[in-house]
C-alpha cells in the first residue's frame, strides 16, 4: 500500500528531528506490515506522536505471536538511556502477560490497547493494573462486540431486503471468526450471536476461525458453501477473511452482493470500494485510532494528568462506525492517503485543554 510506505517514511523523518529530551513510546504491533488495518493503526499513531511531540517507534511482529515476546525482551535488554519511557502491546493471542512480565520487569511502563485482559486466565497471570505489575498503567479497547453486533444487524437486514430465505422461511448464515483466544476476536463473535438472537429468523448453520487470513477463509468457505446449500449470509470478523468468503463464493458461480451476502470489519481500501459498490452489504471500523488515543493518554499522564481517577484503568470504549457508501466516501476522501497528521491530535489531550474533563473516544468525530 503505498500510502503506507508514505507515513511509514515520515514517520521515520519525524523521529530524527524530534529532540533527545522527547517522552518516548514503542509500540509491539502484532500485525504484519503489510497488513492493511495493523498498518493504517500505526500510522495513525505516528501521527499522533508527531502531533504531540513524541517519539514513536512501530514493531511489527508479523503475526508471528512469539515474536512479539521477543520484541518486548530486545526493548528490555536495551540500556536504561536507549528504552522507551512507554510501551504499547496488544494482548493478541494471549500474548499480553508474558510482555508485561518482560517489560515491568525492565522498568518500563506499559499499556495495553487493542485487545487487553479479558478471561480468567490471563487475569490470574496479571492481576490489575498498577497492583501486581506496577508499571503496567492500564489499558484501551474498542467495544469489539459492537463491530459483531453492527455488521449482523445490517447484514441480516440486507439479507431480509432481498428475499434471502430458504426453504424453512429462515435466513441461514455461515460465521468466520479470526480466532479463538484474541480478546477482540471472542468479542465480536458475541456481537454476532446477540444480532441473530435478537433477530429471530436466523440460523447460524456452522462458525470456523479462519486465523484472520484471506486464503484460509477462502478454503473453509468453499467447503462450507457444499455442506449448507442454503447460506446465502457470510459474517466475517475481519475485512480479508470476508474477502476470502466472496472469493470462494465467485469461484463457484455466484455474484457477491447479488446472489449471497457478505459482512467485513475494518477500513482497507478495498474494503471501502466494497461496501460502495455493494459486494459488501455490511462494514464496520474505525477502532484502528485506538493506538492514537492511547498516545494522547499517555501524553497527558507523562505531563502529570493521570487518567485513573477520571477514566479508570481499564477502558472498553465505543469506536466502531457502521460505514455505508456515504460514510466510506467521506472516509476515504479525508484519510484515504493515510494521511492522518491531517488531524489535530493536540484538541483531545487534557494537559492542551484545560476545560476537557473526559476523553471522547469516538471515531465518528474525525468525519465530522
Amino acid at each position: 500500500m503505498r500510502w503506507t510506505h508514505v507515513m511509514v517514511g515520515a514517520v521515520l523523518a519525524w523521529l530524527l528531528v524530534v529532540p533527545a529530551h522527547a517522552m518516548s513510546v514503542a509500540f509491539i504491533n502484532p500485525g504484519k506490515s503489510s497488513e492493511a488495518y495493523w498498518a493504517t493503526s500505526a500510522a495513525a499513531m505516528g501521527a499522533a506522536a508527531q502531533s504531540l511531540d513524541v517519539r514513536f517507534e512501530n514493531h511489527y511482529a508479523e503475526r508471528a505471536h512469539p515474536r512479539a515476546v521477543g520484541i518486548a525482551r530486545q526493548l528490555a535488554a536495551r540500556s536504561p538511556a536507549q528504552r522507551p519511557d512507554y510501551v504499547i502491546f496488544s494482548n493478541d493471542y494471549g500474548t499480553g502477560p508474558e510482555v508485561l512480565r518482560i517489560l515491568d520487569a525492565a522498568g518500563i511502563k506499559t499499556f495495553m490497547a487493542f485487545s487487553g485482559v479479558q478471561s480468567a486466565q490471563d487475569r490470574a497471570q496479571t492481576g490489575h493494573p498498577r497492583e501486581r505489575f506496577k508499571g503496567w498503567l492500564g489499558s484501551l479497547e474498542p467495544q469489539a462486540e459492537d463491530a459483531g453486533y453492527l455488521t449482523a444487524r445490517d447484514l441480516i437486514a440486507a439479507g431480509r431486503r432481498v428475499g434471502a430465505r430458504a426453504a424453512d422461511g429462515k435466513l441461514h448464515l455461515l460465521a468466520i471468526g479470526g480466532d479463538r483466544s484474541t480478546p477482540s476476536s471472542v468479542e465480536r463473535n458475541a456481537g454476532m450471536r446477540r444480532a441473530v438472537v435478537e433477530a429471530g429468523d436466523v440460523v447460524i448453520d456452522q462458525e470456523v476461525y479462519a486465523a484472520w487470513r484471506l486464503d484460509k477463509a477462502a478454503e473453509q468457505a468453499a467447503w462450507l458453501y457444499g455442506r449448507y446449500p442454503d447460506t446465502r449470509l457470510v459474517w466475517s470478523g475481519s475485512d480479508q477473511m470476508a474477502f476470502g468468503a466472496m472469493q470462494a463464493w465467485t469461484a463457484r458461480g455466484g455474484v457477491p452482493g447479488r446472489t449471497a451476502w457478505f459482512s467485513g470489519i475494518n477500513t482497507s481500501g478495498e474494503a471501502l470500494e466494497a461496501i460502495q459498490d455493494g459486494r459488501l452489504a455490511a462494514l464496520a471500523g474505525g477502532h484502528f485510532i485506538a493506538g492514537a488515543w492511547a498516545i494522547v493518554m499517555l501524553y497527558d499522564y507523562h505531563r502529570g494528568r493521570d487518567f485513573a481517577a477520571d477514566e479508570g484503568l481499564e477502558l472498553r470504549q465505543p469506536m466502531f462506525v457502521a460505514f455505508t457508501a456515504a460514510t466510506a466516501r467521506a472516509f476515504a476522501q479525508r484519510y484515504g492517503d493515510g494521511r492522518f497528521d491531517r488531524v489535530d491530535f493536540q484538541r483531545y489531550a487534557k494537559t492542551r485543554n484545560r476545560d476537557l474533563k473526559r476523553y471522547d473516544f469516538r471515531f465518528t468525530q474525525l468525519l465530522e
